[in-house]
């Protein structure tokens, strides 16, 4: 039989990572994109809006490209990095 403590522990778990992955998505809006500006590191841009969705890097050697992408419903951000630094932004969200 389990004791209380470890039930209560591993019901404390189970909302802690509910409540983790319901945040997760909350970090796409408006107002984290508006942060993000030319010139900040891809570490920086993940620091506001976290891992994106997906990323492409286009010739690491010639042009040194990355491109992250962000998508949370149908609303989606576009960031260009050249030598690891912001180059561009495109975002589909509205206010």
């Amino acid at each position: 039989m389990k004791s209380l403590l470890q039930i209560i522990a591993r019901l404390t778990l189970v909302v802690l990572i509910a409540l983790s992955v319901s945040c997760i998505g909350k970090r796409i809006t408006k107002a984290n994109v508006d942060e993000v500006t030319e010139g900040m590191s891809k570490k920086q841009v993940e620091s506001i809006l976290g891992q994106p969705t997906s990323s492409k890097m286009e010739d690491p050697t010639i042009t040194r490209q990355t491109t992250y992408v962000y998508r949370q419903g149908k609303d989606t951000v576009t960031i260009v990095f050249k030598d690891d630094k912001v180059q561009s932004k495109d975002s589909t969200i509205s206010d």
